[in-house]
């Protein structure tokens, strides 16, 4: 990974990507660095996620509240404040969202298993 000099996110100045959902919609804004992405993603009311994820993330939960269901049948709920983490396929999970959310996503390299 690069170093990365101080800098601040002036998140309104990056443009919001649409991802249409299985129900609903996420909009992503993504700040790319080599070996690692920030996303700050909105989910809209009724989010159902259209694919099994596998990657590694970082999840905080800025607003809002979501779930996260695993592949298990296990369902994780997150409101605001919450936190979760796991890396590089150690869980396939997808997020549901009843009435939206707001969330800081992290990823990268970094959660990659040798």
């Amino acid at each position: 990974m690069n170093k990365i000099p101080f800098q601040t996110i002036d998140w309104t100045s990056i443009g919001k990507v649409e991802y249409k959902g299985e129900t609903g919609t996420a909009y992503w804004q993504t700040i790319q660095f080599n070996g690692l992405r920030i996303r700050l993603v909105e989910y809209t009311n009724g989010y159902l996620a259209d694919h099994w994820c596998q990657k590694g993330h970082i999840v905080h939960c800025l607003d809002g509240e979501f779930i996260s269901e695993l592949n298990t049948g296990e369902k994780i709920k997150l409101s605001k404040g919450g936190t979760y983490i796991v890396s590089d396929k150690l869980s396939s999970h997808r997020s549901v969202s009843e009435n939206g959310a707001t969330l800081l996503i992290v990823d990268g390299d970094f959660l990659k298993i040798d």
